[in-house]
């Protein structure tokens, strides 16, 4: 079991809060973060995009990667949602077991 934290970018701060309280209530993730305003540059369909979206931060476990990614992509008004994981090599432990608790077992 790997302790994972999952960034995603949303429309807007709504949107992030629609996502995030659906991965926890859910249990794919422990426990969502919103960043509500950050500037986004990105190409897209051929012409570069400075947009105004939000951050959100989840934290999960591995295993549940494919069913938290899929999840998302259904709530998300993109159609290619930005879902990417970093795996959390060090830290508090007893965080850990909360958030394990908090999930989907296996």
């Amino acid at each position: 079991m790997e302790p994972r934290l999952v960034y995603i970018t949303a429309k807007n701060e709504k949107e992030a809060l629609k996502i995030g309280k659906t991965l926890v209530e859910e249990r794919l993730a422990a426990c969502a973060n919103i960043l509500p305003k950050m500037k986004s540059i990105y190409h897209w369909e051929k012409k570069l995009v400075v947009d105004n979206e939000a951050v959100l931060i989840v934290k999960t476990k591995s295993e549940l990667m494919t069913e938290l990614t899929l999840r998302v992509k259904s709530l998300h008004s993109y159609s290619v949602p930005c879902v990417v994981s970093l795996p959390l090599l060090e830290g508090n432990k007893d965080y850990f077991n909360w958030m394990f608790g908090e999930i989907i077992p296996e």
